[in-house]
């Protein structure tokens, strides 16, 4: 992946429809994901939802082989689980689910975590500070900026915390493809890397973990988890480059707030 898709204004258009449609899937689930459900209820769920109510198509379902309409990533598992019958969600889970939406030709990717009501301070704890980390990286993209700034402030921020960063798995351009170029690295050194141009789309996603960076992957040869079994959590949006900075094209409606400042002088 070299050559970096840069979108035309109905390009742009198409992939902001996207991402508004793939937030409403969230503002769904908020309403829905709790306790007692197993996994494969929360992506047969979904799945309806995104093909009977948005009249759009799950993007994940068929890609690489994969089954599946989304990932639901419980506890150690840092990325990529496998929905399952038999996986009922606990009071203490906290639980990543990451999907993909294509509508008219054009898909965004976005993830958001779930926190159940018994689930442990240090567990909420890792789920609010992997969400900050992506926003202080969300924050600095505008033109210019360069792609190692992004991985430095996602890096610098967990650590700080006392965490550690998934260095296996990125962030990536997107668009008429699920992953385009380029690689969104969530680790790395201010001033390095390729310069963000307007009409760029990536995602940013970085996976956090509680203790080790070391991960494996199961038998089932798509889920991942941390080798000393404590928690992770993953947080992430598509993001487009306007003339002044950024636009998150799969804000979620709880989130305006964040950016507000940003919001209110962005180039649409």
């Amino acid at each position: 992946m070299t050559d970096v898709s840069i979108k035309n204004a109905q390009q742009i258009a198409l992939m902001r429809a996207s991402g508004k449609l793939l937030a409403q899937v969230f503002v769904m689930l908020d309403n829905y994901v709790q306790p007692g459900l197993s996994t494969m209820e929360i992506n047969d769920t979904v799945e309806r939802f995104i093909v009977d109510e948005l009249n759009a198509r799950p993007a994940s379902k068929g890609q690489y082989g994969y089954q599946y309409v989304l990932n639901c990533s419980i506890n150690d598992v840092v990325c990529h689980g496998v929905p399952s019958k038999s996986q009922i969600i606990k009071s203490s889970d906290i639980i990543n689910l990451d999907i993909t939406l294509e509508k008219n030709g054009y898909i965004t990717d976005s993830s958001k975590m779930y926190v159940m009501p018994d689930a442990s301070l240090e567990a909420r704890k890792l789920v609010n500070d992997t969400t900050e980390a992506m926003y202080s990286a969300i924050k600095l993209v505008k033109p210019g900026i360069r792609l190692g700034d992004i991985g430095h402030a996602i890096q610098s921020f967990a650590h700080k915390k006392g965490y550690s960063v998934v260095r296996e798995y990125c962030g990536h351009g997107i668009g008429t493809e699920m992953h385009e170029a380029p690689n969104v690295l969530h680790y790395g050194k201010p001033n390095t890397g390729m310069q963000l141009k307007q009409g760029m789309t990536f995602t940013i996603e970085p996976m956090i973990n509680q203790g080790s960076a070391k991960i494996k992957t199961k038998k089932d040869g798509w889920t991942v988890v941390t080798k000393d079994k404590k928690l992770s959590a993953q947080a992430e949006h598509t993001i487009l480059v306007t003339e002044t900075g950024f636009e998150v094209l799969t804000l979620r409606p709880e989130e305006i707030r964040t950016f507000q400042n940003e919001l209110s002088t962005s180039s649409r």
